[in-house]
């Protein structure tokens, strides 16, 4: 029976246990997008505290795919050279270096939230215009402007984005990939029901809905090494009564396993701006459950984060199966 420290291995990848340090943006880049020394030491004191997968922040696939002007990306080859320091100190510490894929949509353009955390004005040198399913802006005093509405045309050069990030991630040494598909940035606005309401092939049906996550996960399935794990962050459930169901993720996770997926990472929608009310944040693993049932009725290997900080749990949620891997 594997426990919080048995290796796991998924593809030709094998973690030293199942500790994930989970993607978390740092702000610490210029607008260039590369990042620093500051995320070499960040990263690196993770790999040598014993962790078995190093996730970097979430990569912008392009430059308005980031959420503030200090956001790490992706979108140049010039991003490899930097992106390879970190991977190779990683690896020459025992973890798995594992970069997170993703495209903030319409929470894009913002300052950093030492600058307020909200929408930089029209008028900002580094601001840009957001991209959306539709132009509905994501609201609340933080994103009170609409996005641009993606065209088709849009829609195929954004697939092409994330397929040259998983490119060139592959090329900087990352050896687990995480399109990220939650927290109401790109992907997850797609999937939600109250973020779009399209009427043409991308929006309306759960199906249609789900096409561009999965047409962007055969892009990028593409580019991506077969060898190596190619894995979503999902939001599973968004806590909001007009938002997609648990049911449909479980769709959407077996549609992606035949397409190629290795492991869905679980998380929250976040796809409204309603501050999360409903969101039982003081409860101990609240994402568990839904891990487990979605592990159970796709086959796919799951991981899962939020509250996770005790050691006993954590453990007890790999023992009983109900995920393979913690993100903490």
């Amino acid at each position: 029976m594997p426990d919080l420290f048995s290796p796991y291995r998924l593809k030709d990848v094998t973690l030293r246990n199942r500790i994930a340090v989970s993607p978390m943006t740092m702000f610490s880049c210029g607008p260039d997008g590369i990042v620093t020394d500051w995320h070499l030491v960040h990263l690196g004191a993770r790999a040598v505290g014993g962790a078995g997968l190093v996730m970097i922040e979430q990569l912008a696939v392009s430059p308005e795919g980031r959420m503030t002007p200090n956001c790490a990306g992706i979108w140049s080859d010039e991003h490899i050279p930097a992106l390879r320091r970190v991977t190779d100190f990683i690896k020459a510490h025992g973890a798995v270096p594992g970069v997170q894929l993703g495209h903030s949509g319409r929470k894009g353009s913002i300052a950093p939230p030492w600058e307020g955390y909200a929408q930089l004005s029209e008028d900002h040198p580094h601001a840009w215009e957001t991209i959306g399913p539709t132009a509905t802006p994501f609201g609340g005093q933080r994103h009170p402007r609409g996005a641009k509405e993606a065209s088709l045309e849009d829609i195929e050069r954004l697939k092409r984005d994330f397929a040259e990030g998983a490119r060139r991630a592959a090329e900087a040494g990352f050896e687990w990939a995480e399109l990220h598909y939650a927290h109401g940035f790109l992907g997850a606005s797609f999937f939600s029901p109250i973020a779009n309401t399209r009427d043409d092939a991308y929006g309306g049906s759960r199906e249609n809905r789900g096409r561009f996550l999965i047409e962007t996960l055969e892009s990028v399935r593409e580019t991506w090494p077969e060898h190596l794990p190619l894995t979503m962050r999902i939001g599973a459930v968004d806590y909001h009564p007009d938002s997609h169901s648990l049911d449909d993720t479980i769709w959407l996770v077996k549609e992606m396993v035949v397409r190629g997926l290795d492991l869905v990472d679980i998380s929250m929608g976040m796809n409204a701006d309603t501050g999360g009310a409903a969101v039982p944040w003081s409860d101990r693993g609240f994402m568990v459950p839904s891990a487990a049932r979605i592990r159970r009725e796709s086959g796919v290997p799951t991981a899962v984060s939020w509250n996770l900080a005790d050691p006993h749990y954590a453990d007890q949620v790999v023992r009983e199966g109900w995920a393979d891997l913690l993100l903490i």
